[in-house]
């Protein structure tokens, strides 16, 4: 049996998904979403909302009140696109060449508008619902940004709550996890300094390639040896740059790493175990080694009070059997997990589809799927109506 919330979506169906094309056709990379926030603030304004701009330069959050209710719900979706070339051949295929929606921030920013445009029309609640747009969530990070600039100060929440499209999963399945769901994500460079040199002539140099080499190799026993078995932990290195000639040993080496845990002690055993092995394996080289290590985004984690109300939402919209209530957790990383640091809730998952289909985000050829609209706006309709109650 359909959901009443859902039934009443459908009438928005037409409206909203011409509208996350045409999102999709125009995207803006993370604090230059200048359209896409523009738009958002118009809509939010003719539905009655109180719109407040500016925030983390192109965020926008608006505020609907009603009735005597004190709770403070929050709902966040994201806004950027990332620096990929679309090779999706639609026809609301990106008019910029070299930026495209890769990872369905168009499709999360129009699930809530439509949720947004319901609970203004038809929505009973009682409460504060604070609609929360968030730009860069890919990069730099607005999360931080807009937390470091009063979010939660200026909108309050109780409890907040954030869902995003993942191929691989059947469309409009609905996945859940209490506690760590995505890993954190930090970055590291590794600078060798040796001393360079003839290439047929190596015991008059100090060769920072060999110490590379080496220590990318010795990196690989981190996780093995000093991680728990049962914990998850990922360092790759990503790039190594060094010399440019094969009869030159160059002075210096680079590396670029990225490093996730699933959990915070593991992530600094990490940080500790990488600082001191790159440290003694260039020493054996007489080679000198700089680790700049940047923490990024932190793990994620649901808090289960939200999460269990988060997956009873999902079930009273769909049924039991579009409902994975434990689902895996991901290596992936999201700064959505910077919000859950400074207040309760929770983030989930909304299957694009799965099968030979189903294209992950990050790629060319990805584009979110459209059936999700609706299903991610009654969604969130649902669980402010159901958050929100005297």
């Amino acid at each position: 049996m359909t959901h009443p919330i859902l039934k009443s979506m459908r009438d928005y169906a037409d409206e909203f998904i011409a509208l996350r094309r045409d999102i999709h056709r125009h995207p803006e990379l993370g604090l230059e979403e200048t359209r896409t926030s523009a738009l958002v603030a118009e809509r939010l304004s003719e539905w009655g909302y109180d719109v407040h701009r500016g925030i983390a330069k192109t965020g926008v959050v608006a505020t609907l009140t009603r009735g005597s209710g004190r709770r403070r719900l929050g709902l966040r979706a994201d806004l950027d696109a990332l620096p990929i070339r679309e090779a999706t051949g639609r026809p609301w295929q990106s008019i910029h060449d070299g930026i495209m929606h890769a990872c369905g921030h168009d499709g999360h920013t129009v699930m809530l508008l439509a949720a947004a445009r319901y609970l203004a029309e038809r929505g009973k609640f009682s409460g504060t619902l604070h609609l929360i747009f968030q730009p860069a969530e890919e990069h730099p990070g607005g999360a931080k940004i807009m937390i470091e600039e009063g979010l939660f100060e200026r909108f309050p929440c109780d409890a907040v709550f954030a869902m995003h499209n993942m191929p691989g999963i059947e469309q409009g399945r609905l996945v859940f996890r209490e506690g760590a769901m995505m890993a954190s994500s930090d970055d590291v460079t590794v600078t060798l300094t040796g001393r360079g040199g003839h290439g047929a002539m190596p015991h008059r140099a100090a060769d920072p390639v060999v110490a590379a080499a080496s220590i990318v190799m010795a990196l690989q026993t981190i996780v093995s040896r000093n991680v728990d078995p049962r914990m998850t932990a990922v360092v790759t290195v990503g790039a190594l740059v060094a010399g440019r000639a094969n009869n030159v040993i160059p002075d210096s080496a680079r590396m670029e790493l990225s490093v996730r845990a699933l959990d915070r002690d593991v992530r600094d055993l990490l940080e500790t175990r990488i600082r001191s092995l790159v440290e003694m394996q260039a020493g054996s080289f007489g080679v000198q080694a700089q680790v700049q290590y940047k923490r990024d985004y932190p793990v994620l984690v649901n808090t289960s009070t939200e999460t269990a109300f988060a997956c009873e939402t999902g079930v009273a919209l769909l049924g039991a059997a579009r409902v994975t209530p434990h689902g895996e957790a991901l290596t992936g990383s999201e700064d959505f997990a910077v919000m859950l640091e400074h207040c309760p809730g929770s983030y989930l998952l909304i299957g694009n589809g799965a099968g030979e289909e189903s294209c992950m985000v990050h790629n060319p050829g990805y584009d979110f799927d459209d059936d999700n609209v609706i299903i991610g706006g009654a969604y969130w309709a649902l669980l402010a109506e159901r958050y929100l109650t005297d």
